[in-house]
């Protein structure tokens, strides 16, 4: 494995892997929409190339070259188009455009979650990617799915945000409060996304990556307080409460903190199913505790 085409390379994950993938001494190509892409392309091993993802045939002009691509694309927020734009189509058109160019090999990174019956957009959106994946395999796509559960990191938009907001808040009203998660590391996931693209037995398996602890939201949100040296008083939502507050969100500018679509997606606890292999399959054999990662008793 000497070049690899990433989708959604400068993003939060995408850092990671191309990190990671540097130290393996691999190149790596990022497409993105628009330049510069600050976070990874002073990296000596990345290119980093502005096309439309969207558009099968720049995909089909990109990927001669290279061994594998890696798909990290998705969001959080938007109506069923958009969904359907980034979590369907887009998956859709790149494994057709793999079939068409012969760059068979492909690591497609999910969530935990995904299901063809979800409650929420996200989450059956990410299902239909994955079943898009899935139909060209016949054609011969090389494909392994990792799922993650909710990804943390130094510099992530997870644990950082509930610290940032509970510095400003005197408390904390929070929806799903009681929803149960598996957080993973985001290292631990790049790392399993190095080793899926080095080992071929990986092809043809669904991977669901989860950390070795669960929490509920709120318990997730109390450790970012404490973690970040002031904790608030953090108050579950009844339903109808949650509901108004996510379309309070949803009116307010830039990205909602919280959608209606998330508050669906978080009728089911997202947490490893016990089925699936998961990261000791992916050369991790012991996953990173948030606790190690964000200590409740911060360094000196």
């Amino acid at each position: 494995m000497k070049n690899v085409l990433i989708l959604g390379g400068s993003g939060f994950v995408g850092r990671h892997v191309c990190e990671a993938l540097n130290r393996a001494g691999v190149h790596v190509t990022v497409a993105t929409r628009r330049l510069p892409a600050r976070s990874v392309q002073m990296l000596p091993l990345v290119s980093v190339v502005a096309t439309d993802i969207h558009d099968e045939a720049c995909l089909q002009a990109l990927l001669p070259g290279h061994d594998a691509v890696v798909n990290l694309v998705a969001i959080l927020h938007g109506d069923r188009a958009a969904f359907d734009k980034v979590h369907v189509q887009l998956p859709r058109r790149l494994a057709h455009a793999c079939v068409q160019t012969g760059v068979l090999r492909m690591v497609h990174v999910s969530a935990l979650g995904a299901d063809l019956h979800g409650p929420s957009l996200y989450q059956r959106s990410k299902a239909q990617g994955e079943a898009a994946l899935q139909s060209e395999v016949v054609h011969g796509l090389q494909l392994s799915v990792l799922r993650p559960s909710v990804i943390f990191g130094e510099d992530d938009a997870f644990i950082n945000l509930f610290a940032r907001l509970q510095s400003v808040a005197p408390f904390v009203p929070l929806a799903g409060a009681r929803t149960r998660f598996q957080p993973v590391w985001v290292q631990d996931v790049a790392k399993a996304v190095v080793y899926a693209l080095m080992h071929r037995e990986t092809v043809g398996h669904v991977y669901e990556l989860a950390g070795p602890q669960t929490y509920s939201l709120k318990e997730l949100v109390q450790h970012a307080g404490r973690w970040a040296g002031h904790p608030r008083l953090v108050v579950g939502l009844p339903e109808a409460m949650a509901y108004l507050q996510a379309l309070v969100m949803e009116l307010l500018p830039g990205a909602p903190l919280m959608s209606r679509d998330n508050l669906a997606s978080m009728q089911v606890d997202n947490i490893a199913g016990g089925t699936a292999p998961g990261l000791s399959a992916l050369g991790v054999p012991i996953a990173a505790s948030l606790d190690s990662v964000f200590p409740l008793t911060p360094q000196a």
